[in-house]
C-alpha cells in the first residue's frame, strides 16, 4: 500500500490546497482518474515522490489532482455501489 497526500489544483483560480491523505494499492500515474472518499472523480496531474525522506506519518507521495467535470462519463460510478460491489 502506498500512502499519499492528495493536493487539489483548482484550475479556475490556479490555487493548490491539501485535500486529505489516502492509500492506493498501486501508485496512480499522471492522466489517470481516481475516485476520492468524497465520491467524486479526479484526474491525476502530477505524481511527486519524496526522495531521501521518511515521513513519520507514512506518506511517500504527493498526488496533484483536479476535479473532473460532472458531465464526463468517468464522474458516474457506472451504477456501482462501492460498499456493495467493491468491498469484500
Amino acid at each position: 500500500m502506498f500512502k499519499v497526500v492528495l493536493v487539489m489544483h483548482e484550475p479556475s483560480s490556479n490555487d493548490y490546497y491539501r485535500m486529505n491523505k489516502t492509500y492506493f494499492e498501486s501508485m496512480p500515474i499522471a492522466g489517470q482518474y481516481i475516485y476520492n472518499s468524497d465520491g467524486l472523480a479526479y484526474r491525476v496531474e502530477e505524481v511527486a515522490e519524496f526522495a531521501g525522506y521518511v515521513s513519520s506519518k507514512g506518506a511517500t507521495t504527493i498526488l496533484v489532482v483536479h476535479p473532473v467535470d460532472k458531465n464526463e462519463p468517468v464522474s458516474n460510478l457506472y451504477g456501482l455501489d462501492i460498499e456493495r460491489d467493491l468491498d469484500d
